[in-house]
């Protein structure tokens, strides 16, 4: 697995799995909305993203059943945030060798350099060629962090200090 560290939050909300749709238009919609219900990007940064397709073509499909969606940083990022989409019904992109597509990876980044170390460690995570088909499969939020090697966002919390409650009689509860 990869250094969670230089892969953007994967909110709760920024995952939905078995999702159908009824074309690749359709898939990248709905990992823009994963984003957008994360509070990561405005709806504009998913026209973006359905545009650099449109613009480039399916470069974005990059190993066999997996597209990462993305466009540049831009005002309508809010935050750094991945999100990930799995289809009931595998999709086609357009791609020579990759398709079809049942596993869609959104990023949105702030910054050019978030953007290379992002797709460096995901790069890193799907060297494994388990790692595609176990996302594809994955039937809940956890899952999908462990395959990723992301830990759940209470695990980066700072533990709380520990105090002591004062009863009413000023003696510690126990």
């Amino acid at each position: 697995m990869c250094d969670f560290m230089t892969l953007p939050p994967l909110p709760d909300n920024a995952v939905r799995l078995g999702v159908t749709v009824d074309d690749w238009r359709g898939a990248i919609r709905a990992s823009g909305d994963a984003l957008v219900a994360a509070g990561a990007t405005l709806d504009g940064y998913t026209d973006r993203m359905v545009q650099v397709i449109d613009e480039f073509g399916s470069y974005i499909v990059i190993a066999p059943g997996l597209a990462l969606a993305h466009a540049r940083p831009g005002p309508d990022i809010l935050s750094d945030a991945l999100s990930v989409v799995t289809l009931a019904e595998p999709v086609s992109f357009g791609h020579p060798h990759n398709d079809p597509v049942r596993v869609i990876l959104g990023l949105a980044v702030t910054t050019p350099d978030s953007h290379v170390t992002s797709v460096a460690s995901l790069a890193n995570v799907f060297n494994d060629s388990a790692a595609i088909p176990a996302l594809a499969d994955a039937q809940s939020v956890d899952e999908v962090r462990s395959v990723l090697g992301i830990p759940a966002p209470d695990a980066l919390a700072e533990p709380a200090a520990q105090t002591d409650t004062i009863a009413p009689t000023g003696h510690p509860e126990a």
